[in-house]
């Protein structure tokens, strides 16, 4: 499936090919929450990477997250490269270097009507803040922390792949 998107401003706009395009997961983990400015996103679409295509690339960045080892307490960059428009601030994707084939757009930045999911996948919940209410459904699914299955796992077992 063809998918197009953009930043609020318009300055950045982008294409790309997605075998997996139902946004699925709510994730609520610091990183997230904080680079969305949201409670929660559904922010796990993949796509391929060799597709994709920018138009306004002189107005993204590029943020890179810092997290806490657990077992030294040191901060590490995580090499998750999230790209933002520079202008208005939209998150707009992110790339990692482990998984160079994959792009993962950010549900809200695009603007193909996408399709609904039949079920989400609530991950990071041990890291939402007391504020936010998570409200699963009785078919989703929640995590403390990552789930076991994949994005193309979760396409596939719901026969969902396009």
């Amino acid at each position: 499936m063809k998918l197009d998107g953009s930043c609020h401003c318009q300055s950045v706009k982008f294409s790309l090919q997605s075998k997996h395009p139902y946004p699925f997961n709510i994730c609520y983990c610091s990183i997230c929450r904080k680079t969305a400015g949201s409670s929660g996103s559904a922010i796990n679409l993949s796509g391929d990477f060799a597709s994709l295509k920018v138009r306004g690339k002189e107005n993204l960045s590029i943020y890179q997250a810092r997290q806490i080892d657990e077992i030294t307490q040191k901060k590490i960059e995580s090499p998750m490269q999230r790209s933002f428009c520079k202008t208005c601030g939209s998150h707009l994707w992110g790339w990692d270097p482990r998984w160079p084939e994959l792009v993962h757009p950010h549900a809200a930045a695009i603007d193909t009507k996408l399709p609904t999911p039949p079920e989400h996948t609530h991950l990071m919940v041990g890291y939402k803040p007391s504020w936010v209410r998570a409200s699963p459904s009785e078919t989703d699914k929640s995590f403390e922390e990552y789930p076991n299955e994949s994005i193309a796992a979760w396409h596939d077992r719901l026969n969902l792949t396009c």
